[in-house]
């Protein structure tokens, strides 16, 4: 009778062993097959013209951002700050380096951090700024449906994130080469 428990015991070690390699793994493949494209998609729409584009946002940007600033200002971007820009392009090289970190495994909980804070602040945009709540992207909890733009999908990614900062980016990063077990 004591058998089973063994057993059952061994085997629930055995998982709990390899999810601490197989998981962060996983987390990070889901993160770059769903958001990678689409994090760095959304960046290209904000880059400027030229080389030095990043420092010089599109119109887009601004609109993306800040959509009833823009609005206010009649879509003339001089109307708006420094505040404004820096918002505007830092939020443009995060959605570049954040996801590129986390592809890697470099400073793999850091960058999941911050691309959590990105999300949040992601989210809130969509919701005020681009009238979510009215739209109905924001979706509800314990319904029958599963398609809510804010509270469904970003649940999910914020839920892939959280694993790589509690179990940090696993065997196969740079944080593990770089790092050792402290990863």
């Amino acid at each position: 009778m004591t058998e089973a428990p063994n057993a059952l015991g061994a085997i629930s070690a055995k998982l709990n062993k390899s999810g601490d390699e197989v998981l962060p793994f996983l987390a990070r493949f889901v993160f770059a097959a769903v958001l990678l494209i689409y994090f760095w998609n959304s960046g290209m729409t904000k880059l400027g013209e030229g080389v030095l584009g990043i420092f010089s946002p599109s119109l887009g940007a601004y609109a993306q951002v800040f959509p009833k600033a823009m609005e206010a200002a009649g879509y003339d971007v001089s109307q708006l700050g420094l505040f404004h820009w820096a918002v505007v392009v830092a939020g443009t090289i995060a959605e570049f380096v954040l996801p590129l970190l986390i592809l890697i495994g470099l400073l793999t909980r850091l960058a999941a951090l911050g691309m959590i804070g990105f999300v949040v602040v992601q989210s809130l945009t969509d919701l005020y700024g681009h009238n979510g709540f009215e739209n109905g992207v924001l979706g509800a909890w314990f319904d029958r449906l599963a398609d809510g733009v804010i509270l469904d999908q970003r649940a999910f990614w914020v839920l892939c994130l959280l694993i790589l900062i509690f179990k940090g980016a696993g065997a196969l990063s740079v944080d593990r080469l770089l790092f050792k077990k402290a990863d």
